[in-house]
């Protein structure tokens, strides 16, 4: 059952709604096997999906097209879309006016799918993918160059040897990142 209701005020925990529709708090309760039901509060920022997101998440998904073999005018929209909701269980939006909180978690559902399921990137693509922590986090887990997708190795931020013997210093106080072994010598 979904309700719809705008925010009166919050003092501490306790939060005043106004409910745009009258509710019969026995069918909700018999709905909750006569539990006291759990509500979820969906707070929409008002945002909507940004151009640059829509365009990230369809260079995506062109990828995946051509690495899966659909047609992406016709079957890969659809077909991600349907494993995201299948996978996350979450509720039917568009990308033509979807939230950009839920474009967000969308796109980083399919850079997921991605890596783990080795979809290459093109090189525009890759370019326009974020660099930040969550993207570097992901090269390192899924053993992609950061800085061009391709396979790599774990390689020390800052470099090791010369008088600093990898086998006798403590790994656990240095940085990583994943380079493939052209991106490692430069």
């Amino acid at each position: 059952m979904r309700a719809f209701a705008k925010l009166l005020g919050i003092q501490g925990k306790k939060v005043s709604l106004e409910l745009d529709n009258d509710l019969n708090i026995s069918k909700m309760t018999k709905l909750a096997a006569n539990k006291r039901p759990t509500v979820e509060l969906n707070i929409d920022d008002g945002r909507s999906i940004s151009p640059d997101q829509r365009k990230k998440i369809y260079a995506i998904i062109g990828d995946i097209s051509k690495w899966s073999g659909y047609s992406v005018e016709k079957e890969t929209p659809q077909v991600m879309k349907w494993t995201y909701l299948t996978d996350t269980g979450a509720d039917m939006f568009s990308l033509s006016d979807c939230s950009m909180t839920q474009a967000n978690k969308y796109l980083s559902w399919l850079l997921n799918f991605c890596f783990e399921n080795d979809v290459p990137f093109r090189s525009k693509t890759w370019d326009m993918l974020p660099n930040d922590y969550a993207m570097q986090l992901r090269c390192l887990e899924h053993r992609k160059c950061c800085i061009c997708g391709k396979h790599a190795d774990i390689a020390h931020y800052q470099a090791v040897g010369m008088g600093r013997n990898r086998h006798h210093i403590d790994h656990s106080k240095f940085y990583f990142m994943s380079l493939c072994r052209i991106h490692h010598t430069e």
